[in-house]
């Protein structure tokens, strides 16, 4: 077998996900699942567009199609959800970083309704673009463990406040685990939350306070963990730029990104 170009399914990171993939249907044979995968991977590592998906991964629709139809079997979730079991949760660390929408995300599809542009400060929640001064924008929020990898993902529109959008993303979070956080999340509300499951936020507090709450500098050193991980995942740059007009094709993509980031950290 040829090494892999850059960015393809090593052998290791292949027997991840093989088993995960929908079996194999009876009737006309189709392209392969892994060199499909692979122009999948390519077209997220380079931002191209799908149609210049190269024909050594086979036809660029066929890769487009497989990557709709199993984004709505849930595939994709099952693959992030497989590789981030692994986490250490000891500590984790939350944050969210902003996305421009490229403007071929921005437009609506040819003889399609037309879009009525909200005034500024307001969002599109349909497709989870939000308008604001700079232009539009979509905001990743992630969830990572004590070695920087995902645990948690979700999408908002760019001017969503960080603290009340990740409310929902601690379920996991459990008894002696410590959750770093900046001042946007700084609320009574989020605290009191972690405080019933035995957690502890250590969050750096809003220096209006008038009750201020225990705080470890020491250990928010180690948030720039967060920072690091949106480093890596916008290394992808079908994700450094939004191309997609769907939100659940740009989240399919986001946990490809992270999928692949996390299956590096394992195969050292």
């Amino acid at each position: 077998m040829s090494t892999p170009r850059r960015y393809e399914l090593s052998d290791f990171e292949w027997s991840i996900i093989e088993p995960l993939l929908p079996n194999k249907p009876r009737g006309v044979a189709r392209v392969d699942d892994r060199k499909v995968i692979n122009g999948i991977y390519w077209r997220l590592r380079t931002g191209s567009p799908w149609a210049d998906i190269p024909e050594r991964y086979g036809p660029s629709t066929t890769c487009y199609n497989r990557f709709v139809r199993w984004r709505k079997l849930g595939i994709w979730d099952q693959i992030f959800a497989a590789v981030s079991q692994a986490y250490d949760g000891d500590i984790q660390m939350v944050d969210s970083t902003s996305v421009r929408v490229h403007q071929h995300a921005a437009n609506g599809k040819k003889g399609g309704p037309v879009k009525r542009q909200p005034p500024l400060g307001t969002s599109l929640q349909a497709d989870g673009m939000g308008r604001s001064r700079g232009g539009l924008t979509t905001k990743i929020h992630a969830l990572v463990d004590a070695n920087g990898l995902p645990i948690q993902l979700k999408l908002t529109e760019g001017q969503a406040h960080d603290g009340r959008s990740a409310a929902d993303m601690f379920e996991a979070m459990g008894r002696g685990q410590i959750l770093l956080a900046d001042r946007a999340y700084d609320s009574d509300g989020l605290r009191n939350q972690l405080a019933e499951k035995g957690a502890w936020a250590n969050i750096k507090p809003m220096p209006n306070r008038v009750n201020v709450p225990a705080f470890s500098a020491f250990l928010y050193k180690y948030r720039n963990l967060v920072e690091r991980f949106f480093n890596k995942l916008k290394h992808f740059r079908a994700i450094a730029t939004r191309f997609e007009k769907h939100d659940q094709n740009y989240m399919a993509l986001v946990k490809l990104a992270s999928a692949k980031i996390w299956m590096r950290f394992m195969s050292r």
